[in-house]
């Protein structure tokens, strides 16, 4: 069975608060081994957020008021790198729409500053991203059908528990023993 079978094998849909997994040989720079938390799917397009691409930026640098808060930022694609993003579990605190159970994305940056001040969230607790990941109409299907992307299951521990480094294999292992070989791929197998 090749890669693309087993990718076809999975059944599993694209969706708010599923995964989708860059393919072993994707080689886009923005995208190589990287997984994205679906956001939004729908006929308009999707919306999601990588979860293992951290940033050098740090909250002081976009939010100058909050320089004694120390919370790591990650880059949530290319798309609209001026904005700021949050996945949290902290909806009542700050809102947002819950994409899976006891997971939200949104919120004010009022109730943000008020939380980062005042409670002193962890990254177990709230996820910032610059930009987002972003498919126009049909464009995430046909990535799909062309075998860029394994779509996943999500959980929590991944989404706010796992090292950054570790989330693309972990991601690959979460689909079971008939991909756990896909983990362990280098980039480029014909260096190999």
């Amino acid at each position: 069975m090749d890669i693309l079978d087993l990718r076809r094998s999975t059944n599993i849909k694209p969706a708010a608060g599923k995964l989708l997994i860059a393919e072993p040989f994707l080689t886009d720079p923005g995208f190589a081994r990287t997984v994205v938390l679906l956001c939004e799917h729908g006929d308009d397009g999707s919306i999601g957020f990588v979860l293992n691409r951290p940033s050098s930026s740090s909250i002081s640098d976009l939010l100058p008021e909050l320089n004694n808060v120390s919370l790591p930022i990650f880059e949530g694609g290319p798309v609209r790198n001026d904005t700021l993003h949050l996945i949290h579990k902290m909806p009542e605190l700050m809102g947002g729409a819950e994409v899976l159970p006891g997971v939200f994305w949104g919120g004010s940056y009022a109730h943000l500053a008020y939380v980062l001040e005042h409670h002193e969230p962890d990254a177990a607790m709230l996820r910032l991203f610059i930009g987002y990941s972003g498919w126009d109409k049909g464009q995430l299907e046909a990535e799909l059908e062309e075998g860029a992307w394994l779509v996943a299951d999500s959980f929590n521990d991944l989404i706010f528990g796992t090292e950054s480094g570790r989330v693309w294999q972990d991601s690959i292992r979460s689909l079971g023993s008939a991909f756990a070989f896909l983990a362990n791929m280098p980039l480029h197998p014909q260096l190999n």
